[in-house]
Order: structure tokens, then sequence, then C-alpha cells
């Protein structure tokens, strides 16, 4: 639903949907190609302007958005680069692995999440109509998940097809 909102109402002619690699505060994960294949399954609906991008695996290591959005310069030379955030994630970012130097490489566009106020805008710039997603983590989505209880109206058909076919996000018995 962000992402779509994104491509609605930003000024941005392609979206990267990037799962970590690695998580740097150590969050338990599923395999990358798992999460890869979610993510592909996820984005399709929305055609040509999303795509799934394994550049955080081809990085390896922990994964970090200063990193990253170097490594995206790197290959991709004179492209505008913008990090679509939740507006959960505005008070901490100056406490990010090298904010000064990712805030000067990147803009940043603000998703409204339950709870915030912000809506979908670049960091610091005026009032946009916010889309408020449901204030939900993808921890609580695996929480549930391995509780045997619904996400349906949080994850797509698709993705939740997937996801019981490879047995994932089971507790053990």
């Amino acid at each position: 639903m962000a992402m779509l909102y994104v491509l609605a109402t930003a000024e941005v002619d392609e979206l990267l949907m990037m799962p970590c690699f690695r998580h740097p505060f150590e969050k338990q994960l599923a395999p990358f190609e798992h999460r890869w294949a979610m993510c592909e399954r996820a984005v399709e609906p929305l055609g040509r302007r999303v795509t799934v991008s394994d550049l955080e695996y081809r990085l390896g290591g922990e994964s970090r958005t200063l990193n990253t959005v170097k490594a995206l310069l790197g290959e991709r030379p004179g492209v505008r680069v913008a990090v679509v955030i939740g507006s959960d994630l505005m008070a901490e970012r100056e406490r990010w692995y090298g904010w000064s130097e990712l805030s000067a490489l990147a803009e940043f566009i603000v998703v409204g999440r339950a709870g915030t106020a912000m809506g979908v805008a670049a960091a610091g710039e005026g009032d946009a109509p916010p889309l408020h997603i449901p204030n939900i983590s993808s921890s609580e989505v695996r929480d549930r998940l391995a509780r045997g209880q619904s996400v349906s109206t949080w994850v797509p058909a698709c993705v939740l097809d997937y996801i019981a076919a490879h047995g994932l996000y089971r507790r053990a018995p």
C-alpha cells in the first residue's frame, strides 16, 4: 500500500524494494532467498515501476542504509536517490549509522504510520496528505504467523501462499 501511494504521489520514476541481507541489530530473519521471493510476489501487481533489488545480498554483511545508498549510486551514477521510511523512524534518524553523510546523498520520502503525524513528504519539507498505514511491525506479523493467527489483512495472498508452501515463520514444535 505504501509503495502504491508513493508511486501515485511522489516524483519518482522507479521504486526499488530491497530486503536487507543481515539486520544490523541481529533480528532473526527468514533466509534472504525466501524474503526476496516474497518481495517479488508482493510487488508484481505494481508493474514495471517497482523492482526487487538484490543489492544488499550482493553487498553481504550487515545491512546499513548508508552503504546501500553508496553502492546504488556507484551502480547508477547521477541518479536521484530517495529512501522511503515510516514516520515512526523520523525521530531516530539522526542516530542512524552515518546519518550526516546519508542525508547529503539521499532524500527521504516519509510515509505516515498510525500514531504519528507526518504523511508522505520529503524529510524536512511541508505538510503532505497523510497516508496512515497500519501500525503493524514485521515482528508482529511473524509472531502472529508463528501462533497460527491470520495476517490476511496485512499481507498479500500471494505472499501468504508462498509462506505456507515453504513452511516459513512456524514455531518449532
